[in-house]
């Protein structure tokens, strides 16, 4: 992120969304400013609708090119409000009063107004890649799509004992594919869930 607010700063919030609201490129980069509710006001979380990509963006993320369905004709279908951290605010805050919008309220551009694509996202990125990692992470697969940036955002939520249902519902899709998608990085926990269970027993006695 800080090699991307050196070379991009206008793209930082993009990369952002992705990681701290678990947004698909293609949601972030139709993002508007009238999607985000009670950034102007106080600190802490506060609420962005996330306009859903097409039914054809994977769990890898490389389509996000609708198919017969728009993104925004899905949008007035279903919408879905999620809280963000203040470190999104604060990002969120900034790009607004440093950078602005797009003509038509698009947060982000690919450069004089006009939309974001997927070339522009990712070639700043692997650029960002090349300046914040050693050259041995950089030939390796370690975040090598912008996407990536949305399953770290997940497993960290995973992983910090956030229920799989809540989880689903925020980053767009069901439980049956989070947990199979995921299952790998909630392993090992064992002894944490179960304590929580012998505590929850005590407090039973």
């Amino acid at each position: 992120m800080a090699a991307i607010e050196d070379k991009r700063p206008e793209l930082t919030a993009f990369y952002g969304c992705l990681y701290y609201a678990y947004m698909r490129p293609g949601e972030a980069k139709v993002l508007r400013k009238g999607d985000c509710i009670d950034l102007p006001r106080g600190m802490g979380p506060a609420l962005a609708h996330r306009q859903l990509a097409p039914r054809r963006v994977g769990v890898d993320g490389h389509r996000d090119k609708p198919r017969g369905t728009t993104v925004e004709h899905r949008a007035k279908k279903i919408a879905r409000p999620v809280p963000i951290p203040p470190e999104l605010v604060r990002l969120l805050r900034r790009h607004l009063a440093e950078h602005g919008t797009a003509p038509d309220g698009r947060l982000f551009s690919g450069g004089r107004g006009g939309p974001l694509s997927e070339s522009v996202y990712g070639r700043v990125w692997q650029l960002a890649r090349a300046m914040a990692l050693t050259p041995t992470q950089a030939a390796s697969p370690l975040a090598g799509r912008p996407y990536d940036l949305r399953h770290n955002g997940v497993t960290l939520a995973l992983n910090a004992g956030v229920p799989a249902p809540k989880v689903a519902r925020r980053a767009g899709h069901g439980v049956d594919v989070l947990l199979r998608v995921y299952a790998g990085c909630i392993d090992g926990h064992e002894h944490m869930w179960n304590g929580r269970i012998e505590d929850a027993l005590k407090d039973g006695d």
